[in-house]
């Protein structure tokens, strides 16, 4: 009987050890050098770090993650935070309205309609694009907040927006950090 229990736990251990080495160890290692290898940039996060004027280096962020921006001069991207609600739930209704309320405090002089991303959360909570029609909204106030003009701003959005993948899925997006630092003149 003891015999049965001790050769059971020698191989409860064994495989405990070998499901260990597979799992934690040879999986992680062949998964980080494939990524290290064929997506480096991914593989360490998509870190922007800018190279200032006295040569240091500085990280801003990750293209992939958003970064929160409430300051007026900035192009301000989605609300952070995951909401799993129902569109027409009376939580969601309330938060988009908060949202809204916001949106006409930051920009009192703004009467256009705002566009839906903009007072919605992403389901990630930490998406790091908008829309173009979310970006084309805030051009007056940045270019106001930074006295320059609207074209400009206009050409940076541009340069910084991507299209659909393969020319037909998903939509156009705009990286909210990649416009900010060429707004500052940092890209």
């Amino acid at each position: 009987m003891i015999k049965k229990i001790i050769n059971g736990l020698r191989s409860a251990f064994l495989c405990l050890l070998i499901m260990t080495v597979l799992c934690g160890v040879i999986y992680p290692g062949i998964v980080t050098v494939i990524a290290q290898t064929m997506f480096p940039s991914q593989a360490d996060g998509s870190v922007v770090s800018v190279t200032l004027q006295d040569g240091t280096q500085k990280v801003y962020g990750s293209s992939l993650i958003a970064q929160e921006f409430s300051d007026p001069k900035y192009l301000i991207g989605r609300s952070m935070g995951t909401t799993n609600l129902s569109p027409v739930s009376e939580e969601q209704e309330r938060l988009v309205a908060e949202r809204i309320a916001w949106w006409h405090s930051l920009d009192p002089d703004n009467k256009k309609d705002i566009p839906m991303d903009l007072v919605t959360a992403s389901g990630s909570g930490v998406d790091p694009n908008i829309s173009p029609s979310g970006a084309a909204y805030q051009v007056e106030r940045i270019a106001r907040e930074r006295g320059i003009s609207e074209e400009s701003v206009k050409a940076i959005i541009a340069e910084n927006t991507a299209g659909r993948f393969l020319g037909f899925w998903g939509e156009p997006s705009v990286n909210v950090l990649n416009v900010n630092l060429a707004l500052d003149g940092l890209r």
